[in-house]
């Protein structure tokens, strides 16, 4: 009996390092999106560099990428880069999500650092961020010519990312809709 009241919290205890040594080996940016191949969540949001607002009609005009960022997001600028380099490449539409950031902020660090968008939407409460089910900056939406989310990237890009996985997805997108 003594035994059984040693081994069991021991057995316990074992139990949960397993099931937490297994959680913290997962790679977050491997997290499967619940809305890949489902319509890109609705919104209209007002443009940070003013004119036409941003909207998820705009994303459905063409195939597109839909980056989440802010000017507070140390992981935003070491992608940022490669968002200037894609941002200038005629085949790659990409949009912005200023998200829970100061407008006035968000423009200033783009004129800074370079606006690689066609636009980006001012989500100063972060209502369009839930509804995409972000948790952390920067993530990135592909959508498709049909309005549908077709790929999600957690965390910053990296160019293996862009060339191994992001530019092939876009080709074949962009074949689906010819």
């Amino acid at each position: 009996m003594k035994r059984l009241l040693i081994a069991a919290p021991l057995l316990m205890l074992l139990a949960l390092v397993l099931v937490l040594g297994r959680g913290l080996s997962l790679d977050p940016r491997e997290v499967d999106s619940p809305l890949i191949g489902k319509p890109a969540p609705a919104f209209a949001l007002p443009a940070l560099h003013g004119g036409e607002d941003l909207s998820h009609q705009t994303l459905a005009r063409e195939v597109s990428l839909f980056n989440v960022w802010a000017s507070w997001c140390v992981a935003c600028r070491a992608e940022h880069d490669i968002l200037v380099e894609l941002g200038r490449r005629p085949d790659v539409r990409l949009y912005g999500l200023n998200y829970k950031d100061q407008p006035e902020d968000a423009r200033q660090w783009l004129q800074r650092h370079g606006n690689p968008y066609r636009a980006s939407g001012v989500d100063r409460d972060g209502r369009v961020g839930l509804d995409y089910g972000v948790y952390g900056v920067p993530e990135t939406f592909v959508v498709d010519r049909a309005g549908r989310i077709r790929g999600k990237r957690i965390g910053p890009m990296t160019w293996q990312y862009v060339n191994e996985e992001l530019l092939p997805l876009l080709r074949q997108l962009e074949a689906e809709a010819s």
